[in-house]
């Protein structure tokens, strides 16, 4: 699994003009599921994430999970976080998973996120969405399992 994590102050995401899922401060948290991934590499994934300490404390360094910071999470899933740029000018997505697979893995991550005591909100999967966010710091990190 690929992840792309984004503290934000806000984000949000829509399909078709609603509002499916909406964040104040926390972690925007784009999922890309690859071929071989498990349960286990999304709980994995969930807890690490759950516990990466990239918001500021009084003293102002990172230090604090998303938890402490009592923000939550929108976690949105993005196939194309697994394309291969190597050959050519189109991106093959061959080490995607195939969607059934790759929702159930990402529904096991956004629970798994949840059952570490997190508020989470989602998009919606293989929707086409609209995805809006203010970066703070700005904080993004890439994060493989």
């Amino acid at each position: 699994m690929r992840a792309v994590i984004q503290r934000v102050g806000r984000a949000g995401v829509t399909v078709e003009g609603n509002v499916v899922g909406r964040i104040d401060r926390g972690l925007l948290v784009l999922v890309g599921v690859a071929h071989g991934d498990t349960d286990e590499t999304a709980r994995a994934l969930a807890g690490k994430i759950a516990r990466l300490r990239i918001f500021q404390d009084e003293a102002g360094k990172m230090n604090l999970s998303v938890r402490d910071a009592g923000g939550g999470v929108l976690a949105v899933s993005q196939f194309t976080l697994l394309a291969d740029t190597r050959k050519g000018n189109r991106p093959s997505f061959i080490g995607a998973a195939p969607p059934e697979e790759a929702n159930r893995l990402y529904e096991v991550f956004c629970d798994a996120v949840a059952a570490e005591g997190l508020p989470v909100e989602r998009g919606v999967f293989g929707a086409m969405m609209d995805v809006e966010l203010v970066n703070q710091g700005p904080v993004t990190i890439v994060m493989e399992m």
